[in-house]
């Protein structure tokens, strides 16, 4: 080997000698860094990766009225039983699910649905019931060295401290069903959450359920503890509500109502603020927290009442002649027909080979004014005038715009659009003309339009607020947990407005008032504490002797809106008929301006003119 193929080898010895010490250098570089410079962070991801959690359910919100003083929804401590089923022997499964069954006092089949093969060698722990009493947990305590993977913990569990018919308002939660998991698991929800089925509960739910805490646990690759120390993240607790809600106008307006199936509203036209929403019948949610919860529910949605159905935003009935308020407005701001110029009402009116009778008085009123026409509630003056002078397009435009046919948008998971029909719906709803007599029929909230009370209460707060309708709301303000430090404040938003001329609004009203003392309302309206306008309304439903019974009204009169209320009250037709919705309305106008409760409020009116209420159907 000559002198230049030695020096060409020992050039490329040098080269492999400095590549192998540099690959040396850089591994034990990263050995040095893995070991001591990031050597706290992969013990940490090690011991992450055997750590086996527990979540720690979080409480959820409380939830109070206006006042802010006493909650109406709170949280109570129970016990959850639990089992894992690694640890129980193969052949022991079956004889402790048995024990445990009997222990709890529920077929040994409800244990076995709870674990079924695809979990039964699992280390984690799987919930087979909760809310179950201390006795219970005693009686497990005590044969715990026969039940071997079993232990129970607290979980916080909802309690209705107000019921009937706040049971619509806050509505009740329950475990999460596997379809609404798909939907929520996104947002942290896990197999094991509760969450709202209705009401408030369930509007604001993401609001209410606050952070599930965790327990960590150190086990081996198979699960099994081996470790007893844990370390613990403890569960947040969720925003408390405050609602626009009165309890104390609440409990009037429902003892206003009674055991009548039917709805009442409460509003502040001027914010929207829902002072009181009743809806009877009504139901105790406590009841679906128990262990036979399903079995009531289904009960329930067998009743022929059906008191799951919240009547005061969610059903539809024809409106009546509470409807009269707006075909009022469309006449004034139409300049359809002089409001002095007279009708004649002969009784009844014969129109397209059918005759149409005023219901009110068969002999007819004689010759009405508009002012007249709607204190004596005339169905023959706004039949002649909405179909002669107004029209059915000109109607329906007005009648959109007071928000009827849409949804009102209140902050309740879900709510009747109610409907306003037309020609184009008619024709393909049932493919025929409108007729002259359907708009005869609309002009007096009869036929097919359907409303809300809700609705219907928006309609009179239009006419208070000179043209605008604000978002009925239930919700005040959300407060933090402990601190009560403000989170969310709700401000007033508008849903409709109007640009009829302020000057047609303050004419209604002064015909609403003048209805209350001139006309069908005269007498169960009569109130010397607050002044009252409103209009009455009797909606046939096709039976004889049975009409729903409609009473929409504000006060005071000529009061700035920020300090009115309007009052709406619908009775079924389901109920004995006894014109009841103007004397509720009367008791609970009483009740919330003399600050009186129902009793007194029925004491100072004078006992003897509810004794009286009349069967005869009036407007």
């Amino acid at each position: 080997m000559n002198e230049p193929d030695f020096q060409r080898i020992n050039r490329r010895l040098t080269v492999f000698s400095a590549f192998i010490f540099f690959v040396l250098a850089v591994y034990l570089f990263q050995l040095f860094s893995m070991q001591i410079i990031r050597g706290a962070q992969f013990r940490k991801q090690s011991q992450t990766i055997s750590q086996r959690s527990e979540r720690i359910p979080a409480q959820r919100g409380e939830i109070f009225d206006r006042n802010a003083n006493i909650p109406m929804v709170l949280n109570t401590n129970t016990f959850a039983v639990t089992v894992t089923p690694g640890e129980i022997a193969r052949d022991e499964l079956p004889t402790v699910m048995t024990r445990l069954a009997n222990i709890l006092h529920i077929p040994v089949s409800d244990v076995e649905k709870k674990l079924p093969a695809s979990v039964r060698r699992s280390f984690q722990s799987v919930e087979i019931r909760s809310n179950i009493p201390y006795e219970v947990i005693t009686a497990l305590a005590e044969n715990i060295d026969e039940l071997p993977g079993v232990s129970w913990h607290s979980k916080p569990m909802r309690n209705y401290v107000e019921t009937r018919s706040f049971s619509h308002i806050l509505g009740y939660v329950g475990d999460i069903t596997k379809e609404e998991l798909k939907t929520f698991y996104n947002k942290g929800y896990t197999a094991n959450s509760s969450i709202g089925k209705a009401g408030i509960e369930k509007y604001y739910d993401e609001l209410l359920r606050g952070e599930d805490g965790s327990e960590y646990r150190t086990v081996d690759a198979k699960g099994r503890l081996i470790e007893s120390g844990t370390a613990v993240i403890p569960p947040k607790m969720g925003n408390n509500l405050i609602l626009t809600i009165d309890r104390k106008i609440q409990e009037l307006v429902e003892d206003a109502l009674g055991e009548r199936i039917g709805a009442a509203v409460v509003l502040k036209p001027a914010t929207g603020e829902v002072l009181a929403l009743v809806s009877y019948p009504y139901f105790d949610p406590n009841l679906f927290l128990n262990d036979n919860g399903n079995e009531l529910y289904a009960k329930l949605l067998h009743d022929t009442r059906n008191p799951l159905l919240n009547r005061a935003v969610n059903a539809s009935y024809p409106p009546a002649s509470t409807f009269k308020i707006v075909m009022s407005t469309a006449i004034l701001a139409e300049k359809a027909f002089p409001p002095d110029k007279k009708v004649l009402c002969a009784g009844e009116v014969d129109y397209g080979e059918r005759i149409f009778r005023c219901h009110i008085r068969r002999p007819g009123h004689g010759y009405l004014d508009l002012r007249n026409a709607l204190a004596q509630s005339c169905d023959i003056y706004y039949w002649t005038v909405c179909r002669d002078n107004l029209g059915i397009d000109k109607m329906v435009e007005y009648i959109r715009s007071f928000g009827y046919g849409k949804s009102v948008e209140i902050d309740l998971p879900s709510q009747a659009d109610g409907l306003v029909p037309n020609p184009v719906w008619k024709e393909r709803r049932f493919h025929e003309k409108w007729l002259g007599g359907d708009t005869m029929n609309m002009a007096i909230g009869q036929g097919f339009m359907l409303a809300s009370p809700m609705q219907v209460a928006n309609m009179v707060a239009m006419v208070v607020n000179s043209g605008v309708i604000y978002k009925p709301h239930l919700l005040k303000e959300v407060r933090a947990p402990g601190t009560n430090e403000l989170v969310f404040e709700k401000k007033p938003e508008i849903l409709q407005q109007s640009d009829v001329p302020r000057e047609v609004f303050a004419q209604v009203r002064s015909d609403m008032r003048y209805m209350i003392t001139n006309g069908t309302a005269q007498v169960p309206l009569h109130n010397t504490v607050v002044q009252i306008a409103g209009k009455t309304g009797t909606a046939e439903v096709g039976r004889k002797d049975h009409w729903h019974s409609w009473m929409a009204a504000y006060g005071p009169y000529n009061a700035p809106p920020e300090d009115a209320v309007v009052v709406v009250v619908l009775v079924e037709a389901q109920n004995t008929w006894e014109w009841w919705a103007p004397y509720a309305t009367n008791i609970i106008f009483q009740g919330i301006f003399a600050n009186q409760t129902y009793e007194e409020a029925v004491e100072a009116l004078g006992r003897k003119r509810f004794a009286s209420v009349g069967r005869t159907r009036q407007e």
